[in-house]
């Protein structure tokens, strides 16, 4: 087979993730022409498979790369179960997934339970969760998800409308971990038109989810209720790169990958900075907070203790004095990620307000949180816990 230039950058970009992540040739006879039997035993790579054009192609590409350093490769498709036929979108794309010589292949059905934060955060998070359990059951090295160079601008400009700030710009991480699980996006730098490319060098048929719009003509404006980042891709990509006369996507994506070498720094920064100012409470038997189980050898907060873990914390304690003579974009950023740690779905807004307990404290009361959560200054510690806990303490 011929390896046109898109498919040679995609099975570089997969291996060189895969080699950042310590997953490398097994042994050197793989090194060698042929095809050659994988070790039983041998690092499995999960890839998360929607059936989709860039799902597939990272498939294709995960099957070659992993087939030539000794590597087994299986996949994980989530049905969501939101669309008529999903089921059956599910199964096709576990049958072209072990056509191309994926295993094992598991589908897993998932009931999305639709909360405040809307029905995309609440199928993303079914879906990572469906992930990391099958992660877990097969011992997976690493799960790759196929978010390219387009979904990186499209979650840039969606996080400046909800958010904004260091953060957004930074975009998604190239890898990350949950719950344990090691995660990777290895097609960041590809474009969705190189990886539909990727599809089609393959004759590899693709099924495009109409919540997408990709049924509708350019010139068409999406219904209103369509995702948000699918109204994004449809209409405002386009009209920026119109506007702007070049490549928003490139631009975007050039942008985050320095903004989040800032933000690893700042980050790196902030948990020196908790691990001297923070106590961590813990539940003890019995599910009671007990203080007794607090301990200022704290993890790093930039990275989440999963909500519902065994050892997630359930209260914080800042100390002012250790927080007061910081930096605020270091303070801010610490009580960002205690926020995190906690599980509580807060906004700048919060954050802001926490910090005036520290930097502009004139006997202001408790900054009320989501999850029934409140921050308290008394004296010269600031208490974070859910309602009622803070008289137990």
């Amino acid at each position: 087979m011929t390896y046109t230039s898109r498919l040679r950058a995609g099975i570089g970009c997969v291996r060189g993730a895969l080699e950042r992540l310590g997953i490398t040739l097994q042994d050197a006879r793989f090194a060698e022409h042929g095809e050659h039997a994988v070790s039983p035993d041998a690092p499995l790579v999960l890839v998360a498979c929607s059936g989709g054009r860039d799902s597939m192609a990272l498939a294709a590409l995960s099957r070659t790369v992993c087939a030539s350093l000794g590597v087994r490769c299986g996949a994980v498709i989530v049905d969501h179960g939101l669309q008529r036929g999903s089921d059956a979108v599910a199964q096709q794309a576990a049958q072209r997934c072990s056509q191309l010589g994926l295993e094992p292949v598991t589908v897993h059905s998932v009931h999305v339970e639709v909360g405040g934060s809307g029905i995309e955060a609440a199928a993303r998070q079914a879906r990572y969760q469906a992930i990391v359990a099958v992660a877990q059951r097969c011992g997976a090295s690493v799960v790759l998800l196929a978010h390219t160079k387009d979904d990186q601008a499209e979650t840039i400009v969606i996080d400046l409308l909800r958010s904004g700030g260091l953060d957004a710009l930074a975009g998604m991480p190239e890898s990350f971990a949950l719950d344990s699980v090691r995660f990777a996006r290895p097609l960041l730098s590809l474009t969705r038109e190189q990886t539909t490319g990727i599809c089609q060098d393959l004759g590899l048929p693709w099924w495009d989810d109409p919540t997408n719009g990709d049924g509708f003509d350019a010139n068409e404006e999406l219904p209103a209720d369509f995702p948000l980042r699918s109204r994004i891709r449809h209409s405002l990509i386009p009209y920026l790169r119109c506007f702007s006369g070049g490549d928003v996507v490139a631009h975007l994506a050039g942008m985050a990958q320095t903004a989040a070498l800032d933000k690893e720094y700042l980050d790196m920064q902030a948990d020196r900075v908790a691990a001297a100012a923070t106590q961590v409470v813990h539940a003890a038997a019995g599910g009671e907070a007990d203080a007794k189980d607090a301990s200022l050898a704290v993890p790093a907060l930039s990275a989440p203790i999963a909500p519902g873990a065994p050892s997630a914390p359930v209260a914080l304690i800042w100390s002012v004095d250790a927080l007061r003579g910081k930096h605020a974009a270091i303070r801010r950023r610490v009580i960002a990620h205690g926020l995190s740690s906690l599980g509580i779905a807060a906004s700048s807004r919060h954050v802001e307000a926490i910090d005036r307990l520290i930097a502009d404290w004139h006997g202001q009361g408790p900054v009320s949180l989501p999850s029934g959560y409140t921050a308290i200054r008394k004296k010269h510690v600031i208490r974070l816990c859910q309602d009622g806990g803070h008289a137990n303490r």
